[in-house]
């Protein structure tokens, strides 16, 4: 009873502390109501205190001020079209705000790889089938200015030889055969090295000690790994990596 007490205390203290660290800002999230659950709202709240997040259902009713800077505008697919139009009233309404476009379920990857190369507006693409704790960190990495875009997308614009026009993101390559040394040639220099300490037993919070990187951090690249390298957990990524080097 005591040591649930004194979490509660810490937890508490760390979130007064962050609030009064972070400026306030905005989320905007451009979609029809529904588009992002009610519980994601919520999770974004907790995990973000400093955060408001706002919601309008038109590319119109962007344009309006709300209490604090926007920092992040989140744009369903469905209404991408009309925000690119009036891309430069929404820069200059929100000259603070990153742009990512809401993909649910990879259903439209082929409409963001037509829409990416030539977007004056989005460089992020949010999917919305992340396990909560991945989708929060790319939240994450878009509140701090980094751009995101998801493993598949990459690997369907390499496919269709597009991946040279994409935006950084996580670094769009040339298409390549897809063999598992290519396969591990797509591997950034941090993502190898992250595998390699995950194949020598280190944990999240050591990996991230080590590079001097957030938790959350860590666990993008590990998804991102495991989707590269084609694998189905961090142990079987671990196991090829370590398979790779005997051969080598």
């Amino acid at each position: 009873m005591s040591s649930g007490n004194c979490d509660g205390v810490g937890i508490a203290s760390e979130t007064a502390t962050e609030r009064r660290r972070e400026p306030q800002r905005v989320i905007l999230i451009i979609a029809n109501a529904g588009t992002i659950s009610e519980r994601l709202i919520h999770a974004l709240e907790r995990e973000f205190p400093w955060v408001v997040v706002e919601q309008v259902e038109d590319v119109g009713a962007a344009f309006s001020l709300f209490s604090h800077p926007v920092s992040l505008i989140l744009v369903d697919i469905a209404l991408i079209s009309e925000a690119e139009e009036r891309s430069s009233e929404l820069l200059h309404a929100h000259p603070q705000a990153l742009t990512a476009v809401i993909e649910p379920h990879d259903q439209n990857l082929d409409a963001c790889l037509i829409k990416l190369p030539n977007s004056p507006l989005v460089r992020s693409v949010l999917p919305m089938n992340l396990r909560l704790d991945l989708w929060l960190s790319v939240i994450r990495l878009m509140l701090s200015g980094g751009e995101y875009l998801p493993p598949g997308l990459i690997l369907r614009a390499r496919k269709n030889g597009h991946s040279a026009d994409l935006p950084s993101g996580n670094g769009g390559m040339s298409p390549r055969p897809r063999s598992e040394e290519a396969r591990f040639a797509e591997l950034t220099a941090r993502e190898m090295q992250i595998l390699e300490m995950v194949a020598r037993g280190l944990q999240n919070k050591l990996i991230a000690a080590e590079f001097r990187l957030s938790e959350h951090t860590v666990k993008i690249h590990l998804h991102n790994i495991i989707t590269k390298l084609g694998a189905h957990n961090r142990t079987e990524a671990a196991a090829r990596f370590r398979s790779l080097k005997e051969r080598h």
